[in-house]
Parts: C-alpha cells; sequence; structure tokens
C-alpha cells in the first residue's frame, strides 16, 4: 500500500479568532515535491440525536450567520478545551432542549470538510429523556422542535435538512435502529 501522507515542514499561523484559528503549512507531497496546505483549526464539537420514546428527534431551528439562513439541526455545541466530548454533549442537550438522557451511544466522529479544516465533530445518540427547561446561551436565540425519525430521513434524503452532522447522525442512527430490529441494509 503507497504511503500517502504529506510531511509538514513549516508552520505559520495567518489568523487567531474566537472560534477559529488559521495557519499555512509548508509541506512535502508523497512523491517529495513540495506544497502549500492552509488549515483551519478549530477545539471540535459535538452533536446529539435525542430520540424521544416517541420515535421523535429533538432539533434546534437557528440561524447561521455563515449562511444567512435559518438552520434546521441537532442540537450540538463547541467543544471547549480539553473537555470530554460525551460531557459536552450533555450540556449542550440540556441547554439547548432541556433535556437529558438516560442512556448514550457513541455514533463515531464526522469530519466536515477535510480538506481545510481540523474540525472533529463526535456524534452521539440519546435515549430514555428527560424534559426540565432550556437554557440555551445568551447570544444563542433558537425553537426546539421534535421530528418523527423516518421525517428526519426523509428530510435529509430530500434535501430539507442541509446541515452535514445532522445528516450524518440521523442516518447512522435510522441505520443502527435497523440492525437493531434485525434488517441490515
Amino acid at each position: 500500500m503507497m504511503d500517502l501522507t504529506e510531511k509538514t515542514l513549516e508552520s505559520a499561523a495567518v489568523y487567531r479568532g474566537l472560534i477559529v484559528n488559521v495557519r499555512r503549512d509548508k509541506a512535502l507531497l508523497p512523491d517529495g515535491r513540495p506544497c502549500e496546505r492552509e488549515v483551519v483549526e478549530h477545539s471540535g464539537a459535538v452533536a446529539l440525536a435525542a430520540l424521544t420514546d416517541n420515535g421523535e428527534l429533538l432539533f434546534v431551528r437557528q440561524f447561521r450567520y455563515p449562511y444567512g439562513e435559518t438552520v434546521l439541526e441537532l442540537p450540538a455545541g463547541k467543544l471547549e478545551a480539553g473537555e470530554d466530548p460525551l460531557e459536552a454533549g450533555k450540556r449542550e442537550l440540556l441547554e439547548e432542549t432541556g433535556t437529558s438522557a438516560a442512556r448514550y451511544t457513541d455514533l463515531g466522529l464526522y469530519y466536515p470538510s477535510p480538506g481545510y479544516c481540523a474540525e472533529v465533530i463526535h456524534l452521539f445518540a440519546a435515549f430514555g429523556l428527560t424534559f426540565t427547561g432550556a437554557s440555551p446561551d445568551e447570544d444563542e436565540f433558537l425553537e426546539t422542535e421534535r421530528v418523527a425519525l423516518t421525517k428526519a430521513v426523509d428530510m435529509v434524503l430530500s434535501g430539507e435538512i442541509r446541515d452535514g452532522k445532522t445528516q450524518a447522525a440521523v442516518l447512522k442512527l435510522a441505520m443502527l435502529l435497523e440492525r437493531e430490529r434485525g434488517n441490515p441494509a
């Protein structure tokens, strides 16, 4: 098998921000030729597919500035430095939807845009939900809503749900539940 590793020679900070940093690297391609890479650094995030006993997923609808539109997505949030992803997920689920769960299942990692971004999103499913009350961050304005899992899958397939992490988690959860029922895809 061919070694596809690119070797970093130099890194230089281009921008340091509140949420992301950007660096420009000089590297060597697998064949030894030089190249430049720009990398958006992010501390990582977590997203949760929280399923009610009635088979509904909890979603949040919020305005996403980069797209200039309101986006339907699963509860999610940024990891703090050194924070355990599951603990962050529990915090975000409670803050955004006022919900805690009895059981969590790891749905794996999601790389939103590996060509230039180093962000890693940890995906979890949450079951056995208890509802208390949401307490979003002071700069977070969102609405929660419930959507049947089967409808959410249809919304992903039709393009109505555009958020990548939400698409991945919804489809992974649906497949996981199908396999648990003995219906392998």
